[in-house]
């Protein structure tokens, strides 16, 4: 119902499965990870989301390559700007290994935020807002860089912390 809700809005159908479908779709995961991390199973939670997601795109989007008759094409945009942010936040994931496997409330509100931006931006490119240009600049030139930074400091607090036990 959504989806032609959104299709009907001329919504293109990338912005309906970064948005619409992945929420949809990732909504078991969310709930398992949150009652097993309530529960203090904290290796389920967070093996129940990169599980997920290893499976998702190597094992569905890899299958389904495999059997579509013409392949699947990749567009100019998600290679352009989804895929580089998917890479980029695997990349900003790998502190938590210096920082003993833990996921702090602020870390994941920092995730948390960063989704929401990347959902609003989706929305901003889609509908062609005027926005859209401060938009990227701000996330470009303030947030990014800022994530940068906080990752080298935590990255060189744990190291100085592992060096001086």
């Amino acid at each position: 119902m959504r989806v032609v809700f959104a299709q009907a809005l001329g919504v293109s159908d990338q912005v309906i499965g970064l948005t619409i479908i992945a929420a949809g779709t990732s909504l078991p995961e969310v709930v398992t990870s949150i009652v097993a991390a309530l529960r203090g199973e904290r290796d389920i939670a967070v093996g129940n989301v990169v599980g997920s997601n290893v499976f998702n795109i190597l094992g569905v989007l890899g299958l389904t390559g495999l059997l579509a008759p013409t392949g699947i094409a990749v567009p100019d945009a998600m290679v352009g700007f989804d895929i580089p942010v998917m890479i980029a936040v695997a990349v900003a994931c790998l502190p938590i290994c210096f920082t003993g496997g833990v996921i702090s409330r602020w870390e994941g509100g920092v995730l948390f935020a960063y989704y929401l931006a990347y959902t609003l931006y989706l929305i901003l490119a889609a509908t062609h807002h005027d926005a859209l240009p401060v938009f990227s600049v701000t996330m470009l030139y303030f947030a990014l860089p800022l994530t940068a930074l906080t990752l080298a400091v935590l990255a060189v607090q744990e190291r100085h912390r592992r060096i001086r036990p």
